[in-house]
């Protein structure tokens, strides 16, 4: 793979959970790989006091904790941690920038001789038009030699007038072709491989309309709770927490036309059309196409599992929702009238991320009086775990008469055992340092995902009549949700592991 130039990469809010967890370790899987510019530093900066040798030690315990299995010996994490610089400031303070400014000056001169600079924003979103802000007063947004770029976590903005507002403040500073909004969900290997199974394979894109696809189902489930983020979490909900970004771009990805090529804006102009077709969701019908529920306390494997309410920062009387799906339409050529159903949620029965395209049933279907689901053909496309492919269609049983029974042609990565499958921010940060911004959100595209939530968010915060539906931890979410998709079912990669699988009205 090409190598990026010589650069710094400065993380701000290096001390925290996502520098430690994900960041460096990608880095160092990278490191390991040959795939890091020939000179390169990490510049951490936060507000801890670190020397950069306590920096160091810090980064490379958390390589060994948290490291997604590389095989870096201990002498090439320590030549990595050689590459790590740290810098303490009050990010809030402007003049402090000017530390980060002179270190940039001294780490460019004697490691990468390039001013080259990525900006990565792991901090919380308060900062997001702050930082930028305060590297412009010092002119660390535009070099007169080499280039500037900015990475921004999620979530960028809170609904559509904050992300409008986020985007305009940013902009002040750096230009569009400078930003990069990351998903880590776009990072992932299967996502990136939709392009190549829509657009590469003649057997499948002929398939891929309204007039052979009959709904189109995507699921992103975790089995765990929100744990010690109840706080964050009683802010945020799973509708702007993972429905709004990740779901809502994999929705771009499956429906997107063609690109006329593999160039980034070609990828993402496509992707953006899909979210301006979004048929507008009216008010008055949410209620019955956005169902929303929170987890209750169950017995789950004989063990007692708390509710979302007795989770630490958690209101007692909670309205958040931990689980929300919708049904919504397309409203183009390929996709007029095919519905599509997406849904998210917390302590499910299990973690799993996959997209299930639905095909029609045959006009006569003569074999069998099985449900219509069943006598359906599938594709499964697994994110994560065991990511993969799979192919649902029917076989006959060997014996007398023409019993019919679904069968599966599998592909598996893991079934590679001589291919590295990269973490998601690896691929995502090695994109960055090339230039590469085609698995990273444009502006354009998220104010338009906005656009298509906001009426839900205005009715799920405003009508006190919208139910949010209890579900017991470890059952598939609230009953309600099964509704939405008519004349079929959801798809249970496991059974409810609750011993109780009732829903309430909370």
């Amino acid at each position: 793979m090409e190598k990026p130039e010589n650069l710094i990469l400065v993380i701000f809010g290096a001390s925290g959970d996502l520098t430690k967890r994900k960041l460096i370790p990608a880095l160092m899987d990278l490191y390991t790989q040959n795939l890091l510019p020939d000179n390169f530093g990490v510049l951490g900066v936060s507000r801890t006091k670190y020397s950069d040798e306590g920096f160091r030690d810090l980064m490379i315990e958390s390589i060994k904790k948290f490291g997604y299995g590389s095989e870096s010996t201990e002498e090439e994490v320590n030549k990595f941690g050689d590459h790590l610089y740290y810098q303490a400031i009050d990010t809030s303070n402007p003049e402090d920038y000017k530390h980060i400014k002179n270190r940039l000056a001294e780490l460019d001169q004697s490691i990468t001789k390039s001013g080259n600079y990525i900006f990565y924003l792991s901090t919380p979103p308060s900062l997001y038009n702050i930082i930028p802000a305060y590297l412009a007063q010092q002119k660390l947004n535009k070099g007169e030699t080499g280039w500037r770029r900015l990475i921004i976590e999620k979530p960028f903005g809170y609904n559509l007038d904050s992300a409008i507002d986020l985007n305009k403040q940013i902009l002040e500073y750096f230009d569009e072709d400078q930003l990069y909004r990351i998903d880590h969900y776009l990072g992932k290997e299967t996502v990136q491989n939709l392009l190549v199974t829509r657009f590469s394979n003649g057997i499948y894109e002929p398939l891929w309309n309204r007039n052979f696809i009959d709904h189109v189902e995507i699921t992103s489930a975790e089995d765990l709770g929100v744990g010690n983020r109840g706080g964050y979490y009683e802010n945020s909900g799973a509708l702007r927490d993972m429905l709004q970004n990740h779901l809502l771009q994999m929705v771009g990805l499956v429906a997107m036309e063609p690109p006329s090529s593999l160039d980034s804006r070609a990828i993402r102009n496509e992707t953006l059309k899909v979210f301006q077709s979004f048929r507008p969701m009216a008010e008055d019908v949410i209620k019955s196409v956005a169902i929303r529920g929170q987890y209750v306390a169950s017995k789950v494997r004989g063990e007692m599992i708390q509710g979302y309410r007795e989770e630490k920062g958690v209101d007692p009387n909670s309205k958040t929702e931990t689980y929300a799906a919708l049904k919504f339409y397309i409203d183009n050529w390929r996709w007029g009238g095919v519905p599509f159903y997406i849904r998210t949620g917390k302590r499910l029965p299990t973690k799993v991320t996959e997209i299930v395209i639905h095909f029609k049933q045959t006009p006569h279907y003569l074999f069998s009086k099985k449900n219509g689901d069943e006598a359906c053909n599938q594709l499964i496309i697994r994110i994560q775990p065991d990511e993969g492919i799979l192919l649902k269609f029917g076989m006959k049983l060997p014996g007398a008469g023409f019993d019919v029974q679904n069968v599966n042609m599998d592909f598996h990565y893991s079934d590679l055992s001589d291919v590295k499958l990269p973490s998601a921010y690896e691929r995502l940060l090695l994109d960055a340092m090339l230039g590469d911004s085609t698995l990273y959100a444009r502006g354009d595209a998220v104010e338009e995902a906005w656009k298509f939530i906001a009426p839900i968010q205005n009715v799920w915060e405003n009508d006190r009549s919208v139910k949010v539906f209890g579900y017991p931890a470890g059952t598939w979410g609230p009953e309600p949700a099964d509704e939405l998709i008519e004349n079929a079912n959801w798809r249970y990669p496991c059974k409810n592991l609750a011993d109780d699988g009732k829903y309430c009205e909370l």
